[in-house]
């Protein structure tokens, strides 16, 4: 099947949710797109089901797996927030994958987090996504820059700046996550993409194409861009993503055919993003 039908599918499961879905999802690790099985990673930590810890387990120790794959399974098991895992958390907090250390090192902070905070909102905000961490309370755009451009800052914090200009939204704080591309580690660079995505914002689409174009750049960020504006989704993104929808490097150019595929939802009358069980239902 198309690539972009097999995302389509995915996230229909994780909207269905349950056993029978993690169970589905599970079975895709032994694909061979690390982009696919990012995403898997990705959907299993947004549906919050302790049922997943024990695949996300195998995926973070697996060392045969990629790295952004590692990484997000790390990531997966912070958003679940189950404190379990909290020592296995730390123990790959120094893993010699910086982007999985580094990931590890997050979740590790968000439950810790959360145990210090007991009841407040996972979720809480414009976005519905489980969030590597909580956004900062600061409301002020050029304070909440200045914590995300400083890279002296604890990780944790410039994430918490991160989230928290995503919810403050429009062009000033778009600007500001947009020179966050610039700096950082290449996991910083890489979720400062998917928050972009999120927000939406046209004023970051010369940031994000410029960053796409950077064949330097590590391909998890430059795939993240990539989706980033399938999201936003205007002209100027059409011809980015096609311009690079046969780059050398697969996850770049598989990230650019699902971006076009969620341009083209943007920009139509379908319903939803997830329509695994319309694409399902026979015709008239």
């Amino acid at each position: 099947m198309p690539l972009q039908a097999r995302f389509r599918a995915l996230f229909t499961l994780r909207g269905l949710g349950g056993p029978d879905a993690i169970s589905w999802i599970s079975r895709g690790f032994e694909d061979s797109s690390a982009l696919l099985k990012h995403e898997l990673a990705y959907c299993l930590g947004q549906m919050r089901d302790p049922r997943a810890i024990p695949v996300l387990v195998s995926v973070l120790q697996d060392r045969n797996q990629e790295p952004m794959v590692r990484h997000e399974a790390g990531e997966a098991l912070g958003a679940i927030g189950n404190p379990k895992v909290l020592g296995l958390l730390k123990q790959y907090s120094t893993d010699p994958v910086v982007e999985v250390a580094e990931t590890c090192q997050l979740a590790v902070r968000r439950l810790e987090w959360l145990q210090q905070h007991p009841g407040e909102a996972t979720c809480a905000g414009p976005y519905l996504s489980v969030d590597p961490a909580p956004p900062a309370a600061e409301g002020d755009v050029g304070r909440l820059r200045e914590t995300l451009l400083d890279e002296a800052q604890p990780l944790f914090e410039r994430y918490r700046a991160m989230f928290a200009l995503r919810n403050v939204g429009g062009k000033e704080a778009a600007l500001a996550l947009a020179e966050g591309l610039k700096c950082g580690s290449a996991l910083f660079r890489h979720e400062v993409g998917y928050v972009l995505g999120q927000l939406q914002h046209e004023a970051a689409v010369s940031e994000l194409a410029a960053t796409l174009a950077r064949t330097t750049e590590s391909p998890m960020v430059r795939h993240e861009c990539a989706e980033a504006l399938g999201a936003i989704a205007r002209p100027a993104c059409l011809a980015a993503l096609r311009e690079y929808i046969t780059d050398p490097e697969r996850v770049v150019r598989e990230s650019c055919e699902v971006a076009l595929d969620m341009y083209e939802y943007e920009n139509g009358q379908d319903f939803q993003y997830a329509d695994g069980l319309e694409r399902l239902r026979p015709p008239p």
